[in-house]
């Protein structure tokens, strides 16, 4: 019998088990959960600065003549709107108005886009590009990269030391290339904890010298992957896999907003005949929060109760750091997803009280104009 082979080493591998990570397997990596403890590593980032390593996402450039309109074929956003170095979310879709993924992706040049993409589908989503694509639009595949995100209140004054100039330069949703520890680094003002921050490219064997010069600030500490769930969860972030998949649609997702007015109008993306009619009279479900009572938490395939009925199932839940008390994300029946409304979430033949509460739980912090 063929042995399993063992989950992939990121670039950081031994840095994490040097600092103290725990070692998980996630999507297919051997990923830090924690260092010092997922709640010390959550309240930290919201008051200071926290090192995520996201190496395994997938980095990509879609570049050739047309590419933008060839992207726009399988991606909802107006690429013909966006400007150099603006980066925009966005999903990729199917035929059938499924999510395949969702992604971020920035224009670097009038027929170049790179795209960062979900670590556990990135084999997928390159394999459904090529397919899509037409022959004249070439995709790479940038394994040799690192990914470093940087995120808290103080990210930007600690970048600003290291690579000075360049928070201020760059307002939310944006980035730039840049030198800087004798390498090319590529900066945007991203993340996905609701806080401020960033996310670093560098070259996987430069990784190491880019953690430990951010880690030799004292605002900087490690941070794994249950503190990460934890923040992106009070932020109201959906993850992929979870709280949406290739059988969700946009619409249900509550994620409309990445169908631009363009796009809305003139359709031409994969699964618009399906996806428009929902955006017109609106989908069966609806993806929300809910607000738990008690202390504990819901998780994920949990089923919601009105009455004796099930009306929806917990897509992400769990403990909010943050708020001192369970909160969740679930799909419900649209005529249930009203603020305010009282259900109950059945978590092994017990009944919690639930009450549908609005998204993000924890407000965003983001720095939409640049600066400190």
């Amino acid at each position: 019998m063929e042995a399993k082979a063992g989950p992939l080493l990121l670039p950081l591998d031994g840095w994490h088990r040097d600092k103290g990570g725990r070692m998980v397997e996630f999507a297919g990596y051997a990923m830090p959960i924690q260092y010092e403890g997922i709640m010390a590593e959550h309240e930290w980032t919201r008051t200071s600065a926290s090192l995520f390593d996201v190496s395994h996402m997938g980095q990509l450039t879609v570049a050739g003549p047309g590419a933008g309109a060839a992207l726009e074929k399988l991606l909802p956003a107006d690429l013909g709107a966006l400007k150099e170095c603006r980066t925009r979310y966005s999903l990729l879709l199917a035929e059938d108005g499924g999510i395949l993924d969702d992604l971020l992706i920035t224009r670097t040049g009038e027929d170049s886009f790179r795209l960062v993409v979900n670590g556990a589908t990135k084999h997928d989503d390159i394999a459904y590009l090529r397919a899509n694509l037409p022959e004249e639009v070439t995709l790479a595949y940038h394994s040799e990269m690192a990914l470093i995100a940087l995120q808290g209140p103080l990210a930007a004054s600690v970048l600003d030391d290291l690579l000075p100039g360049i928070a201020d330069a760059l307002p939310f949703m944006s980035s730039a290339s840049r030198g800087g520890l004798d390498t090319h680094l590529i900066v945007c003002r991203s993340g996905y904890t609701g806080e401020d921050g960033f996310e670093i490219a560098v070259p996987a064997d430069k990784a190491v010298k880019l953690a430990d010069a951010l880690l030799a600030d004292l605002r900087v500490k490690p941070a794994g992957l249950g503190a990460r769930d934890s923040l992106r969860l009070e932020a109201g972030l959906p993850l992929y896999g979870h709280d949406m998949t290739a059988s969700t649609d946009p619409v249900s997702a509550d994620l409309a907003f990445a169908i631009s007015k363009r796009r809305r109008e003139e359709g031409g993306f994969a699964g618009a005949e399906t996806i428009l009619p929902l955006l017109a009279a609106g989908a069966p479900s609806k993806r929300v929060g809910l607000a738990i009572e008690g202390r504990a938490p819901a998780r994920e395939g949990a089923t919601i109760m009105a009455g004796d009925r099930v009306v929806g199932v917990v897509t992400s839940g769990g403990h909010s750091p943050t708020l001192g008390r369970p909160v969740a994300m679930g799909q419900v029946e649209a005529g249930l997803a009203t603020d305010g409304t009282q259900l109950e979430i059945d978590v092994r033949g017990r009944k919690l009280a639930a009450t549908v509460a609005p998204l993000p739980f924890v407000p965003h912090n983001y720095r939409r104009q640049g600066g400190k």
